[in-house]
């Protein structure tokens, strides 16, 4: 079976938020580049464009969330990947209810097992847990 549009609308977010970190180009240049590469159909492009604009307006808000669950960690240490994708499936969880929360948790260790390191994935289910424990009040 292949990827569902969905995942390969996410991983297309996750590559252009990584681009974004590594360089300085123009972040609408970077999705709309990467989303010219891939067969999405216009609507989960917009889906992803969407998505992309969310995690780049929300990543400060984001930053401090992950900051305050990963307890003993900086921020600064934890993997670049793992980063993003932290954000992704906070803002996902905290600004697109009509996903269940399950689905953005799978996807979230999906693109850790496929894109991260090796303990990667517990680590971003144990901090997305914890996330979801406090959702109400974040």
């Amino acid at each position: 079976m292949g990827e569902s549009p969905r995942r390969k609308a996410r991983e297309t977010v996750l590559q252009a938020l990584y681009a974004c970190e590594i360089n300085d180009d123009d972040p609408d240049d970077i999705i709309d580049g990467l989303l010219d590469e891939t067969s999405l159909s216009q609507k989960n492009a917009d889906f992803a464009r969407n998505y992309f604009n969310l995690v780049i307006n929300n990543k400060d808000w984001a930053d401090k969330i992950i900051s305050g669950l990963a307890k003993n960690w900086d921020i600064k240490r934890i993997a670049e990947l793992d980063r993003i994708i932290l954000r992704m499936a906070m803002v996902e969880m905290k600004f697109m209810p009509d996903i269940p929360e399950k689905v953005v948790l799978n996807e979230a260790i999906e693109l850790a097992k496929k894109y991260s390191t090796g303990e990667s994935p517990s680590f971003i289910n144990g901090i997305l847990d914890n996330f979801l424990k406090n959702l109400e009040n974040l």
